[in-house]
């Protein structure tokens, strides 16, 4: 059987947690070690992993949130 990219994306969480029954470990590894898109987002995952388990906590600057729905709303109407 062979993976494919969003098959992957799936995957992830489990295989962070090891969760995946050790076949499918397998197939997941051999396709991240193999393609660099889902490497990428299999770090960037783990990463955003780790800054939400730690305990800082970051003040936003002033106007931070309006900016942000401003610029979701533009991105999402075109």
């Amino acid at each position: 059987m062979v993976l494919n990219c969003k098959h992957v994306w799936g995957c992830i969480s489990a295989y962070l947690d090891d969760g995946l029954p050790p076949e499918m470990r397998d197939l997941v590894q051999k396709h991240l070690d193999h393609c660099e898109i889902c490497s990428v987002i299999l770090d960037s995952t783990r990463n955003i992993l780790i800054l939400t388990a730690d305990d800082l906590v970051f003040t936003l600057p002033v106007g931070f949130s309006e900016r942000l729905h401003a610029r979701l709303d533009q991105e999402m109407t075109g």
